[in-house]
């Protein structure tokens, strides 16, 4: 299934863009028409990302990438995560890399004087990080950012079980046409019970999991994984047309709190 398209990351151009233009699978579609096509097979698969452009260059070169094998490496006091999600979805895209929801501005993700709104989730199948050498089925990613660029992905993993609600109502509106939004019926009540009733998590600094994978992003990692059921997760990659997870990248000794 070849679905692969001019998409590049996510920059503070694309993200204050309208309709069309949000960001995507940590990346974003890009109006420069020279921006090599990536993917995850063959001659544009992750290794080989470093060399599809010189923009892509953090891909090979990068000491602080994701996705990584979370382990903890500092116990912390750390805060509640403050989300505010009071927004419905606007619109459901496959863009050739994922599954992506984006959501109307005004949901938001507080991180000290900083607020970051949120600007869409995606998904990974197989999962991108793993939690302690835990592989998963399916993770979402839900990505913000400042009005300044700064970007922080919190991320939520799925395991086989009972079905969940919320991807309820995106996977029936499968089969998506490429690069085509179309409207869904997604409440931000269903967008909250995407997440675990235990919201501790996992704290690090990372990149983008897709080119050109820049670094300075805030991650933060659910503990607890939610249920899907066995078909959701299915049509999840049915629909996505193939696995879409960057192997792991060394953590390099970076601080993991928890």
């Amino acid at each position: 299934m070849n679905k692969l398209i001019h998409y590049s990351a996510i920059t503070l151009a694309t993200l204050i863009l309208t309709t069309g233009c949000t960001p995507s699978a940590g990346g974003a579609k890009h109006a420069d028409h020279h921006t090599k096509h990536w993917g995850y097979n063959g001659e544009v698969a992750p290794s080989h990302w470093g060399e599809l452009d010189e923009k892509f260059h953090m891909c090979s070169e990068g000491k602080q990438q994701s996705p990584i094998d979370v382990i903890a490496t500092t116990d912390s006091e750390l805060a509640k995560l403050a989300l505010s999600y009071k927004k419905d979805a606007k619109g459901l895209v496959n863009n050739g890399h994922t599954v992506q929801v984006n959501i109307v501005d005004g949901s938001t993700l507080t991180l000290g004087s900083d607020v970051y709104t949120l600007k869409q989730f995606h998904f990974h199948t197989p999962s991108e990080n793993h939690l302690n050498g835990k592989s998963y089925p399916l993770e979402a990613h839900f990505v913000h950012a400042t009005k300044d660029g700064k970007l922080a992905v919190v991320s939520v993993m799925f395991q086989e079980g009972s079905a969940n609600s919320a991807l309820n109502r995106i996977v029936k509106t499968f089969p998506l046409g490429l690069n085509k939004e179309q409207k869904i019926e997604l409440s931000s009540d269903y967008i909250n019970v995407m997440f675990p009733s235990d919201m501790s998590y996992y704290k690090f600094m990372g990149s983008l999991t897709t080119p050109p994978c820049s670094e300075q992003v805030k991650w933060f990692v659910m503990k607890a994984p939610m249920s899907a059921s066995k078909d959701q997760i299915a049509s999840m990659h049915t629909e996505i047309g193939q696995d879409n997870n960057r192997p792991i990248q060394p953590s390099n000794k970076r601080k993991i709190e928890e």
